[in-house]
């Protein structure tokens, strides 16, 4: 099931012959979608724009879904904000092939009724642009593992107090050198 939604296109009447085109192109109103565990929202929804081509055995779709997507930043939870720009591409055959091992990449069916779903290919292409690792900006600081402030609001100094303690700590394998006493004067 689409994770955007259902995009049907009646083709009745439509691309009967092969090398004819009809682009399509869309809103889909959606709120959000998930990408593993996380919810990411769509405030403005999702827009299409593709073209449809009568290929001889099937229609190709080619073109592209744009987003504006909010969601927690991976490293300080403050709200990211990116745009996804998917590539859609997906073949729909008019038969079931005799060799379903051909299309590697998989394939969908016209419907008996000339229809087709675009749903689970922009979706697919959304979440396929989808970044990985979401952050609010590039170089994004994070959280300080040991008070939980936020580094890109400043330094919270615990990392310089935590530095500060390993070094005067009996952990320290250096820590012998601080009782080292060196003599400045220079005899000759």
């Amino acid at each position: 099931m689409s994770c955007l939604g259902s995009v049907t296109v009646d083709l009745s009447d439509k691309l009967e012959n092969p090398g004819e085109s009809l682009p399509v192109s869309g809103h889909i109103d959606v709120d959000a979608y998930m990408v593993g565990d996380k919810e990411l929202a769509l405030p403005h929804g999702a827009n299409y724009d593709v073209v449809l081509t009568n290929a001889g055995d099937g229609i190709l779709v080619t073109g592209i879904v744009r987003v504006d997507v909010t969601g927690e930043c991976d490293r300080c939870l403050e709200t990211a904000a990116f745009e996804v720009s998917g590539e859609i591409e997906e073949y729909y055959l008019f038969e079931e092939p005799e060799d379903p091992e051909e299309y590697e990449d998989g394939f969908e069916l016209v419907s008996p009724d000339r229809v087709i779903d675009l749903g689970e290919a922009i979706s697919d292409a959304v979440v396929m642009d989808t970044p990985f690792v979401v952050l609010c900006r590039p170089d994004c600081e994070g959280l300080c593992p040991t008070c939980g402030a936020n580094l890109n609001d400043g330094d919270c100094g615990c990392a310089k107090q935590s530095e500060q303690a390993w070094v005067d700590s009996d952990e320290n394998p250096f820590a012998a050198l601080k009782a080292l006493k060196f003599d400045d004067s220079n005899d000759e």
